[in-house]
């Protein structure tokens, strides 16, 4: 398994991955209607336009297997928030790919590259209190409830989310 950066070229494949992850971990949660409508193209938006200007201080880093590099084995977004903190946006693996220590490889390699890149800054993240098997990923790898609150998403629907912490100082 191979972690690198992402690039302009690889927004479709990173949308793909994210609306078929998505549909899969949020068949209970989000509408049905959202997931089975143009979630593809919205998420084809949302990565080529973080590709193609990435913000200041974010990364993208993709999971590729050697032996299919034809397709992606998951990604990891990270960006600097303006609360001095960085937001874990995004992991995933590719549905069918999960239990196999993808996803804790890509979190190891988004902390220590935040550790890196933004020194004394810490990592977080949010998660729909509904996921439950993402909520316990988090927490075996060392993510600290710091907060819950509703989160609203634009599509008019609104979910119960957890925030999880990864402080710049302790022990990641």
């Amino acid at each position: 398994m191979e972690i690198r950066t992402a690039a302009p070229t690889d927004a479709d494949a990173v949308a793909a991955l994210h609306t078929a992850s998505w549909r899969r971990a949020y068949a209970n949660l989000f509408p049905a209607e959202y997931l089975a409508g143009p979630l593809l193209a919205e998420r084809r938006t949302v990565w080529r336009a973080r590709l193609a200007e990435p913000l200041p201080g974010a990364a993208l880093f993709l999971a590729e297997d050697a032996e299919d590099a034809e397709e992606l084995a998951g990604f990891v977004y990270l960006e600097p928030r303006p609360d001095g903190r960085i937001l874990l946006d995004n992991l995933h693996a590719r549905p069918g790919n999960t239990g196999r220590g993808l996803g804790s490889r890509l979190l190891a390699h988004a902390l220590a590259w935040s550790a890196t890149a933004h020194p004394g800054r810490d990592v977080y993240l949010e998660v729909l209190q509904g996921n439950t098997r993402a909520v316990a990923f988090y927490e075996r790898h060392g993510g600290r409830r710091t907060d819950s609150r509703t989160c609203r998403f634009d599509q008019g629907f609104e979910l119960p989310e957890y925030e999880y912490t990864w402080p710049a100082t302790g022990t990641r």
